[in-house]
């Protein structure tokens, strides 16, 4: 169940392109490799932004009419420039600066100035005095006065605890924006190498429709001589026409791909473009699981925002207590008012405020159990997290195991099916036998080859997770050519 809830949630990360890819049968395996993606390696609250952000991006640069050569480097820059995720991820930490700025003016002296010239005029008998011999109507008359006033909080420890809060999620925010290049390296990773193995299963299958070609003429041939009954032809054209199907739709795949490696690096999607990078197979060291982990402990950016969450939550946790504690501020003001400038006179007011809470019992008691509340989720979700970067980094070596292991096994069934191939050829050439067993031959070489395009995939796929496991996304270049 465990394996499952985390396929799950990789899944998330798989653009509408590649998740209408699992209706195709030949290439269904592939989503298995794309559920390594390293968003899946988010915290809950990070994969919902996942699937929504990462896979986007800001279209920037102008259309050219002539396609553009673009290599994995190039793809990674652009994606970390526009990607949706990182833009996203940058005005969130705006928003954790403001709010720490916010929290530290409360403990700085507030500072103002007014300037104020009043005229006024009154009319007594309105007001209801109407004194035999003094004027009803008193003014014009005015003043001017011209005013600093200064509030400060000395003492407010609850302040200085949601400052030191604010602090740690302003960190966070550093942190989670850092993971986020993370993440953009493997999405864009990810989706360069599936318009790779595309390309790959492209070349694979116009193989074998040229030598389809071959078969067909050659049972033509063989039936218009009367060596060969019709059943012969008929196998062959089926075969061969099979096979111009499967190159119709893995080109129609190769060409959404693009869309979507388009989509996640800015790139305009009417922009033609061809890859410049053609990664190779590289066998991988295993590295030492312990080592890996405690690296990965180490350099893991969205586990180091997730501890600084936790700090966060114990401040405001001790600023719920801090509630109870006296206050003290000052309030003072200094002016000068008069008729007007000339005949004015300084005044200055100063006062001292001692607050304490005598009777607020049930407000800091809610106020404490739900900082209380907040704070032992952020501690099980960061001991969850811990577990998980464990987990994450045995996943990823177990993948790359599994798919250097299948690379083998299909690379030499590459070569014992196309061997095979080419034996059934000859008996069905020399008359020994029908083209039944070119038929099955052709099948086995395009599976053969389907098998070992997505074995190479995956091998690749899994070592750019092993980097994201390990904290070392934007060093992806050590990984993907081997150890």
């Amino acid at each position: 169940m465990r394996k499952l809830f985390i396929l799950g949630r990789k899944y998330l990360m798989l653009s509408e392109f590649q998740r209408e890819r699992v209706a195709h049968p030949g290439l269904s395996v592939l989503l298995l490799a794309l559920a390594i993606l390293a968003s899946a390696l988010l915290p809950g609250k990070a994969i919902a932004q996942s699937a929504s952000s990462f896979q986007g991006s800001v279209a920037v640069g102008e259309v050219s009419a002539q396609p553009i050569d673009l290599s994995l480097d190039e793809a990674i820059q652009r994606g970390i420039k526009n990607n949706l995720g990182a833009i996203l991820s940058g005005t969130q930490t705006d928003a954790s600066r403001g709010q720490r700025l916010s929290q530290l003016q409360s403990l700085l002296p507030s500072v103002d100035f007014n300037a104020k010239e009043s005229l006024m005029q009154t009319d007594l008998a309105a007001q209801g005095l109407r004194i035999p011999g003094f004027p009803t109507i008193i003014g014009p008359f005015g003043f001017t006065d011209l005013r600093v006033s200064l509030n400060w909080s000395l003492v407010n420890i609850s302040s200085l605890r949601n400052y030191l809060a604010a602090r740690h999620n302003f960190a966070a925010a550093q942190l989670s924006a850092e993971d986020a290049r993370e993440l953009i390296v493997l999405t864009v990773g990810n989706a360069y190498l599936l318009v790779l193995a595309d390309e790959s299963r492209i070349d694979s299958v116009e193989a074998q429709v040229a030598t389809a070609k071959v078969s067909l003429n050659q049972a033509v041939a063989s039936h218009q001589a009367g060596t060969a009954p019709l059943l012969d032809e008929l196998r062959a054209r089926v075969d061969f026409q099979s096979l111009e199907q499967q190159l119709i739709v893995s080109r129609n795949a190769l060409e959404k791909d693009k869309l979507a490696l388009a989509r996640t690096i800015g790139l305009p999607l009417a922009q033609k473009f061809t890859l410049a990078d053609k990664v190779p197979y590289a066998a991988f060291d295993q590295l030492d699981i312990e080592a890996a982990v405690r690296q990965a402990q180490l350099g893991r950016r969205d586990l180091a925002a997730m501890a600084e969450q936790n700090k966060a939550s114990e401040e405001q946790r001790k600023a719920a207590t801090a509630d109870r504690f006296p206050t003290m501020k000052i309030d003072a003001d200094y002016g000068d008012i008069g008729v007007n400038v000339r005949h004015s006179h300084g005044t200055v007011d100063i006062t001292g405020t001692l607050s304490v809470p005598l009777f607020k019992e049930y407000a800091f008691r809610g106020e404490a159990q739900v900082a209380q509340s907040q704070l032992d989720v952020l501690r099980a979700q960061l001991s969850d997290m811990n577990a998980q970067v464990d987990a994450d980094v045995r996943d990823a070596l177990l993948d790359i195991a599994s798919a250097q292991q299948q690379v083998e096994v299909a690379r030499s069934s590459v070569e014992l099916a196309t061997e095979a191939l080419s034996e059934s050829q000859q008996r069905y050439a020399n008359g020994v036998s029908d083209n039944l067993a070119v038929s099955q031959a052709e099948q086995s070489v395009a599976q053969a080859n389907d098998q070992y395009v997505t074995s190479l995939y995956r091998h690749n796929v899994a070592k750019l997770s092993l980097a994201r496991a390990l904290g070392a996304g934007e060093n992806y270049k050590r990984y993907l050519g081997g150890k």
